[in-house]
């Protein structure tokens, strides 16, 4: 039996495993619980995610990829293999070709390192994709014509914007700002403002919730609750939609002025192309209230968040191997 092709999203905050025959499989925290005193593993994902906040001193949470960057590789590794078994199941007749998608400025020793985990995972066929192609297959692009199509993927640790043309990259770039930079913009905002210490969990609640990168001509409100950094008791305020645009401005302007530098480095004929096209966005972070009326402002060009923004990567990845067969270049 033939096996299905799987493709591989291994993000800073999630893990996602997309099954061409079965659709999206698999969304897991990108954690690991570590004994030290085993040296063993002793959860992976969403069970390591539970733990969080109720280990013991002997015990410490993982994060093996962070910023985009995986930083422990023999983690990485193991959290890999797991994610495939949980993907493929007990019916694997066959071993499946495994696309996974890398960071854009990866280095030739990491593809290698990264290679080899996936093969050692059980995959027969691997194929290393950069992010804004997978997400430009994901949104439904087809990479093969000849015209320039500007993606702009903003996931949880890194922004990668990138002109796709002819199956390939013309011209890219990544900031280090994504969705975990406004949670920290947003809980640095209420504590030298409001003297108001709130944690993660809060402040991505926040950004969902009343979050934006564009003025509103009726901001919104919200009840927010947390520690007073000067008594050290309890506090409950109201914050507004304008309160966190300002909170936002700074890691909002870096991926405006990514869009607006890889926009200056495109040829004049796919610049001309992404004129009538327009600017994609895909990820988690391109679903914050106004991005794309942000970028369209300050560039001068309409710019479109994708429907299934969060899982287009992971889609893009997964349908790789069979683009690229019947692709004539």
């Amino acid at each position: 039996m033939p096996a299905s092709d799987i493709g591989i999203d291994l993000g800073t905050r999630n893990c996602l495993v997309y099954s061409t025959g079965k659709g999206l499989v698999l969304k897991e925290p990108s954690v690991v619980v570590y004994d030290k005193e085993t040296e063993k593993i002793r959860a992976i994902g969403e069970e390591a995610r539970q733990m969080t906040g109720h280990l013991t001193s002997g015990m410490e949470l993982i994060r093996p990829i962070r910023q985009g960057m995986i930083v422990d590789y023999k983690v990485m590794e193991k959290m890999l293999k797991y994610f495939v078994a949980r993907a493929l199941g007990r019916r694997a007749f066959r071993k499946p070709r495994i696309s996974i998608c890398v960071p854009s400025g990866i280095t030739e020793i990491e593809r290698k390192a990264i290679e080899e985990a996936t093969f050692q995972s059980g995959a027969r066929d691997v194929f290393l994709i950069e992010e804004p192609i997978a997400a430009a297959i994901g949104a439904g692009v087809d990479i093969t014509k000849p015209y320039g199509t500007l993606i702009v993927d903003i996931g949880a640790g890194t922004t990668d914007a990138a002109v796709i043309s002819l199956s390939g990259v013309v011209v890219s770039g990544s900031v280090k700002v994504a969705g975990d930079a406004f949670n920290q913009a947003i809980m640095d905002y209420l504590r030298s403002t409001h003297s108001l210490f709130i944690g993660e969990d809060a402040a991505e609640k926040i950004k969902i919730e009343i979050g934006t990168a564009s003025q509103e001509s009726n901001p919104r409100t919200m009840e927010v609750k947390g520690r007073n950094i000067m008594t050290g008791l309890p506090k409950v305020m109201t914050l507004t939609s304008e309160e966190v645009r300002m909170a936002l401005r700074e890691p909002t302007g870096q991926i405006v002025e990514l869009v607006h530098s890889i926009l200056e480095k495109t040829p004049p004929e796919l610049a001309a192309d992404i004129v009538d096209r327009g600017i994609i966005l895909t990820g988690g972070g391109a679903l914050l209230h106004g991005m794309d009326a942000l970028i369209e402002q300050k560039t001068g060009v309409s710019a479109t968040t994708v429907q299934d923004a969060m899982t287009a990567v992971v889609i893009g990845t997964g349908k790789y191997a069979d683009v690229m067969e019947k692709s004539p270049y």
